[in-house]
């Protein structure tokens, strides 16, 4: 790709980062941090979004190579090859449209990486000049090795023609990065606005609590990469009913093509076709550690709700659970209609916000607890 057309795209990172910068440094906020901090975990959840859209539409490799488009910076000066792979192949990866998905989605990850980039210069200078704990830049700074390690995660699955581990992986780094913004911005929260001690026996409950969201974090971490590994394997539809599967509680699988991690779309490791039965093990996989993933989180909602501290985000959880369950069975009973598919994917990045907000709201608590 030339310098010309890189440069390009730096500039239209730098044009998306513009505007949100823009409306946090010419706020009233005085906490300009906290405020960039938070419009970082908004875009991070619209990106997540937008790039379940980009999979679901099968816009992946709209563009079938990387940073640009056919070596340009964008759709437009590539329209020529961009027409010409469409009308060899109408139904192809590679379409007008298609090619669009796709450089909105970079360039919208661009942007976000230089908001990260913002956020971890602010910290280092602030931090040197007034040790004050919000611009502790631990944190900012691991926000920029993650977003770097998303990068490449990203190049990797146009360059490996969407393997399907690779494109997992960079859906939980994805999530990894919301969750790493969501645990900044509830520092920042809690060092504006800290709780008061809870009574002793409220104090004792708290640590229950805090088991409970752990495990939380660990199997909605697992239920997402079973998730990705579903929509990354065209696998949503290998069960088309529900409760059943083919007519069948355990209906015929075949977990060791299905789970066999490093090979091609639609192929075994040996290179031939993936038999169905792969598809169904893992949709019934998914769908079965689903009643795992409504028992813990369910139990955590239950427990935090009766926590003042805690109760808003757990009312909020509660909700989320019902939301995701139905839009879960919807896809499978409306044969998998575009928009209920981008929201279980939304649904699931809700999730990882708000067990995230939860973990680092009883871990502080707890620890104010202590002090006292």
């Amino acid at each position: 790709m030339q310098a010309s057309s890189l440069l390009q795209l730096a500039l239209m990172g730098l044009l998306v980062a513009i505007l949100p910068l823009s409306m946090v440094w010419m706020s009233a906020d005085a906490n300009k941090f906290r405020k960039l901090v938070w419009v970082a975990v908004f875009l991070t959840f619209d990106l997540i979004v937008f790039g379940a859209f980009t999979r679901l539409t099968d816009s992946g490799l709209g563009c079938p190579d990387w940073p640009g488009c056919y070596g340009m910076a964008n759709p437009f000066l590539a329209h020529e090859q961009i027409a010409a792979a469409e009308a060899a192949m109408p139904t192809g990866p590679v379409t007008v449209a298609k090619a669009w998905i796709e450089m909105i989605h970079r360039y919208l990850a661009m942007g976000i990486g230089v908001l990260i980039m913002a956020l971890l210069i602010t910290a280092v200078v602030q931090w040197r000049k007034t040790r004050v704990q919000a611009f502790k830049p631990g944190i900012p700074l691991a926000l920029f090795v993650f977003v770097c390690i998303q990068g490449a995660f990203g190049a990797w699955t146009v360059t490996l023609k969407l393997q399907p581990v690779i494109v997992t992986i960079h859906l939980l780094l994805g999530m990894g990065l919301l969750a790493l913004l969501a645990w900044l911005g509830g520092r920042e929260d809690f060092l504006m606005h800290p709780p008061a001690p809870s009574a002793r026996n409220s104090a004792a409950a708290l640590r229950g609590i805090r088991t409970l969201a752990i495990l939380a974090a660990v199997v909605v971490t697992v239920q997402i990469a079973l998730g990705g590994w579903v929509s990354t394997n065209y696998a949503t539809l290998a069960c088309d009913e529900f409760p059943l599967c083919d007519g069948r509680v355990v209906p015929e699988m075949d977990f060791e093509h299905g789970f066999h991690l490093w090979r091609e779309l639609g192929k075994t490791a040996a290179g031939h076709y993936l038999p169905f039965p792969a598809l169904v093990a893992i949709h019934w996989v998914h769908r079965n550690f689903a009643i795992v993933v409504v028992a813990v989180l369910g139990l955590l909602a239950w427990r935090a709700w009766r926590h003042p501290y805690l109760a808003k985000h757990a009312r909020w959880l509660a909700l989320l659970l019902l939301v995701q369950s139905l839009t879960g069975i919807a896809t499978v009973y409306l044969d998998f209609p575009l928009a209920i598919a981008v929201m279980h994917n939304a649904g699931a990045a809700l999730m990882v916000l708000l067990v995230t907000m939860l973990n680092y709201r009883v871990k502080q608590h707890i620890e104010v607890n202590r002090a006292v």
